[in-house]
C-alpha cells in the first residue's frame, strides 16, 4: 500500500505487487478545497492617526451607515495618567467638554447641544455592559476607566438608538486590553508625577495559559489640583478572565472597583472668577464614591454566519455628596448645619444578541436581533449633617432629619431588530426597529423650606408622593450606504429617539433651581449624510450635516421668587428645538504627501470643525421661540500637529469653543449666584510627548500651556454652585515598562 500526499491535496493510495521488473506508478492528486462563508480575523493594524471608524459588523453589533469614531489610545500622545478628556477627544468633532477636576475623575461630555454633565446623554459601557448609576432613571456616570487600561474607545451618534436604547447623543463603549496572546505573563507598570501634588500609580498584569486569557490592573491616583480645597484620593481595580471553553464557546467574567474622595472647591461668582480664579470659598464640601459593576459574557458561534452574544452585568454602587448648597453669592457660616445627599444604585441586567448572515441578491447582507432586560433601584436621601469641614458622612439624626427620602424602581424589557440588505457590493439599505417597554416609579417625600435674607426659616412644608408611570412605544431608523471603494463611503440615516424623565432628579431640595411637578417624557430624532474615506493612505476625513429634533425638551428658564425676589432656575419642558450643524474631521501626513517613501518619519496635521445652530421652535414661553439652544457652542475648532520618528511622538494641540448660553432664556448678564449666564469664548492649548524604546516608555507634557483663565460651566449644585475654573497650567511625567 503507498500513499502520496501534498500539502493542499487530498491524498491518494494505490495497491501494489512486488516484482523484479522496474515498476512506475502515477498518482493524479485533487485539490483539498475548503468553502468557507466568512473569515474574522480579531485584531486590528496600528491607527496611524489613532482615530479611525467602527466596521459595518463588529461581534453581534451593526454599524453600517451610522457615524462612529474608534480612538485607538496607544496610538495617542496625551495626558493619559489624568484622564484628560479635551486630548483623548480632540479628534471627536462637535464634543463638548466641561472640565471639573484635574484627574478625570468624572467624564463630562456632550454632543450636539446635549448636557455634557456626567456624559448622561449617551448610553455609555464597558466592554459592551452599562455601568451608568441607573440607565433609565439616573443616566449620570461616576465612574470613568482609566485611559492606560484601554485599547480604544467607541463612539456611535444618535442612530445608536435602534441598538443601545433612548439617548439621544448616541453609544460611548471603554474597550478594556486584554492579555498578552503569546504570553504566559506580562507586567505593565506606570508612574506619574505632576504638577499640584499630582501622582498616579497603574499597574497591569495579564496573558494567556492555554484556553484561559486573563487581565487585571491596580491604579491608585492622589493629588490636590490648583485651587485650595480640592484634594482628591482614588482607587480603581480591575480583573478579566476569558475561556475559550470550546472553538465555539468563549466565557467572560470581569469585577470592576473604584472609590474615591475629593475635596471640592465649589464655585465663585463671575466677579470673583475675573478677579482671581485660584480661590476657593467652600472648605467643608466633600464627594465620595463606591462603584462595583461585575459582568459574565458569552459568546457562542453556531457557524460561519450565526453568532449568539449574550451579556450579564450589575451594578452595585453608590455616591454622597456634602456640603454647602446656598447661592456662591452667600458666605458659608462654618458653623452651620451641612447638606449630605446620598444615591445608593442596585441594578441588573441581561442583553442577547443573535447575529445572522445571508445571501441577498448574490451578496452578504445580515440580520441582527435581540434583547435587553433592565431591572434598576435607587434610593436617594437628602438631610442635614453636622457642621465641620471633616468628610462626615453621616446625617445628624438619621430618619427624622431628612429633607427628602424616595424610592424608584423602575423596569425596562426591549426588542430590537436591524437588518442590512446589501444590494451591490457598493450599495447598501439599513432599516431597524426598536420596541420599548418602561414602567417607572417614584415613592417618598420631600420638604420645602423657606428662608428670608438673613437665612432665617419662614416655613417648611413635607409633601408625600408616590407616582408609577408605564409607556411602551415602537420607534424606527433607516440608513443608506455607497462605497464605490474601501477607501470612499457616503452614508445617511435617519432614526427616532425618546428619553424618558429622570425621577431621581426631581426632588433635590436646592435653593438655586425648582422643579416643574408636570414633566413630560422627551421624543425627537436624529438625521444625518456624510461622507468618509481614505485617500493614499496618508489622508482620513469624515464630514457630515446633523439635524437633531428634539420635542419637549426638559432645561431651565429663570424665574424670580415672589416673597424674596430671588433668581432661581425653573426646571420644565421648555418646548421644541432643532439643531443643525456639520461637523468635520481631517488628518494628513504631509510628510508621506511630500516624500512618497516608506520612512519612519511622519509629520500629520489634523482638524475637527463644528458649526452648530440650535434653536427653540416652539414653546409656551412666547418669549424664548427663536431663542438659541442652550449648551450649543456655534464654533468648535480643535487642531493640532504630531511628529513620530521612530519611538519618540510628540503633539501640540489646540481648541477653541465658541461662547454658549446656558438656560433656554438666554441671559447674558450673569445672575447674582452666577448658576445662569454666558460661557464665554475660549481656547487652550496642550504638548505631549512618549518615547519608547524597547521596555521603556516615558511620556510628558504640559497642559493649558499659555496659562489661560477660562472655565467651560455653571453648575447649578455640585461642584459648585456658580462658576467652575478650568485648571491652570500645569506638567506631569510619566515612566512605564513592560516586562
Amino acid at each position: 500500500s503507498l500513499t502520496a500526499s501534498l500539502l493542499g491535496y487530498e491524498p491518494a493510495t494505490k495497491i501494489i505487487t512486488a516484482s523484479d521488473a522496474r515498476l512506475e506508478i502515477s498518482f493524479a492528486l485533487r485539490p483539498r478545497a475548503v468553502q468557507a462563508g466568512e473569515v474574522i480575523i480579531k485584531g486590528r493594524k496600528s491607527n496611524l492617526f489613532g482615530i479611525g471608524k467602527l466596521e459595518s459588523i463588529e461581534g453581534t453589533a451593526i454599524y453600517e451607515a451610522k457615524k462612529s469614531e474608534v480612538i485607538t489610545v496607544n496610538d495617542l500622545a496625551a495626558n493619559l495618567a489624568a484622564n484628560n478628556a479635551r486630548q483623548v477627544f480632540s479628534k471627536v468633532a462637535g464634543l463638548n467638554v466641561w472640565e471639573s477636576d484635574c484627574a478625570g475623575l468624572q467624564l463630562s461630555i456632550g454632543a450636539r447641544g446635549l448636557s455634557p454633565s456626567r456624559s448622561s446623554n449617551f448610553n455609555v459601557r464597558q466592554n459592551g455592559y452599562d455601568i451608568s448609576a441607573d440607565a433609565l432613571g439616573y443616566p449620570e456616570n461616576y465612574y470613568t476607566p482609566p485611559v492606560e487600561a484601554l485599547e480604544r474607545i467607541e463612539l456611535v451618534s444618535g442612530a445608536a438608538s435602534l441598538q443601545y436604547g433612548t439617548q439621544f447623543g448616541g453609544m460611548l463603549n471603554f474597550v478594556f486590553k486584554k492579555g498578552a496572546p503569546d504570553k504566559p505573563l506580562e507586567i505593565v507598570s506606570r508612574q506619574t508625577l505632576g504638577s499640584f501634588g499630582f501622582f498616579n500609580s497603574f499597574n497591569s498584569a495579564g496573558g494567556t495559559a492555554g484556553a484561559v486569557n486573563y487581565y487585571g490592573f491596580f491604579q491608585y491616583k492622589r493629588g490636590d489640583c490648583s485651587r485650595p480645597n480640592s484634594a482628591f484620593d482614588l482607587q480603581t481595580l480591575f480583573a478579566s478572565v476569558e475561556i475559550a471553553a470550546t472553538e465555539k464557546l468563549s466565557l467572560r467574567a470581569e469585577y470592576t472597583l473604584m472609590r474615591y474622595l475629593t475635596q471640592q472647591a465649589g464655585g465663585l461668582t463671575d466677579t470673583e472668577f475675573n478677579r482671581d480664579p485660584l480661590i476657593s470659598k467652600r472648605p467643608r464640601n466633600w464627594f465620595k464614591v463606591n462603584w462595583q459593576v461585575a459582568a459574565v459574557v458569552a459568546d457562542y458561534t453556531f457557524s460561519a454566519s450565526t453568532a449568539l452574544n449574550s451579556r450579564f452585568f450589575g451594578l452595585l454602587s453608590g455616591r454622597e455628596s456634602l456640603g454647602n448648597l446656598e447661592s456662591i453669592n452667600r458666605s458659608d457660616e462654618l458653623a452651620a448645619d451641612r447638606t449630605l445627599i446620598t444615591g445608593a444604585y442596585q441594578n441588573f441586567g441581561n442583553e442577547t444578541r443573535l447575529i445572522h448572515r445571508y445571501s441577498f441578491l448574490g451578496n452578504t447582507s445580515a440580520l441582527l436581533t435581540g434583547l435587553r432586560y433592565y431591572n434598576g433601584f435607587t434610593l436617594q436621601q437628602q438631610g442635614a449633617a453636622d457642621g465641620t469641614a471633616e468628610p462626615n458622612f453621616q446625617f445628624s439624626v438619621p430618619g427624622s432629619s431628612l429633607a427628602s427620602n424616595y424610592r424608584f424602581p423602575n423596569r425596562n424589557f426591549s426588542l430590537f431588530a436591524e437588518n442590512i440588505f446589501r444590494f451591490t457590493p457598493e450599495i447598501s439599505l439599513t432599516a431597524g426597529l426598536r420596541y420599548e417597554n418602561i414602567q417607572t416609579l417614584s415613592e417618598g417625600f420631600y420638604t420645602q423650606t423657606l428662608k428670608d435674607f438673613s437665612g432665617n426659616v419662614i416655613s417648611t412644608t413635607r409633601t408625600d408622593e408616590s407616582q408609577n408611570r408605564f409607556r411602551d412605544f415602537v420607534f424606527f431608523g433607516l440608513g443608506m450606504s455607497y462605497a464605490p471603494s474601501p477607501a470612499f463611503e457616503l452614508y445617511a440615516n435617519l432614526s427616532q429617539n425618546y428619553r424618558s424623565i429622570t425621577f431621581s432628579d426631581l426632588r433635590i431640595d436646592n435653593p438655586n433651581f425648582r422643579i416643574d411637578p408636570n414633566l413630560r417624557d422627551e421624543r425627537g430624532y436624529n438625521a444625518e449624510l456624510g461622507a468618509r474615506g481614505r485617500w493614499n493612505e496618508s489622508l482620513y476625513y469624515d464630514v457630515s450635516l446633523f439635524y437633531l429634533r428634539y420635542s419637549d425638551r426638559i432645561n431651565n428658564l429663570i424665574r424670580q421668587d415672589t416673597l424674596l425676589f430671588n433668581d432661581y432656575r425653573y426646571r420644565t419642558n421648555v418646548g421644541d428645538t432643532r439643531t443643525l450643524g456639520l461637523e468635520a474631521f481631517a488628518e494628513s501626513d504631509v510628510w508621506k504627501l511630500m516624500f512618497s517613501t516608506v520612512s519612519q518619519t511622519s509629520v500629520s496635521i489634523f482638524t475637527t470643525l463644528s458649526l452648530q445652530d440650535g434653536r427653540y421652535i416652539s414653546s409656551a414661553e412666547k418669549n424664548i421661540i427663536d431663542n438659541e439652544v442652550e449648551l450649543v457652542p456655534p464654533v468648535t475648532v480643535r487642531a493640532g500637529a504630531t511628529v513620530r520618528h521612530g519611538g519618540f511622538r510628540a503633539t501640540l494641540q489646540y481648541s477653541y469653543i465658541g461662547a454658549q448660553f446656558t438656560d433656554a432664556t438666554n441671559t447674558v448678564r450673569a445672575t447674582s449666584n452666577a448658576v445662569s449666564g454666558v460661557v464665554p469664548a475660549y481656547s487652550v492649548a496642550d504638548v505631549s510627548a512618549t518615547y519608547s524604546w524597547q521596555w521603556v516608555r516615558v511620556e510628558a507634557g504640559v497642559n493649558n500651556l499659555t496659562n489661560n483663565f477660562y472655565f467651560t460651566r455653571r453648575a447649578e449644585s455640585y461642584p459648585g454652585p456658580g462658576v467652575i475654573p478650568a485648571e491652570v497650567r500645569s506638567v506631569y511625567l510619566t515612566l512605564g515598562a513592560t516586562f
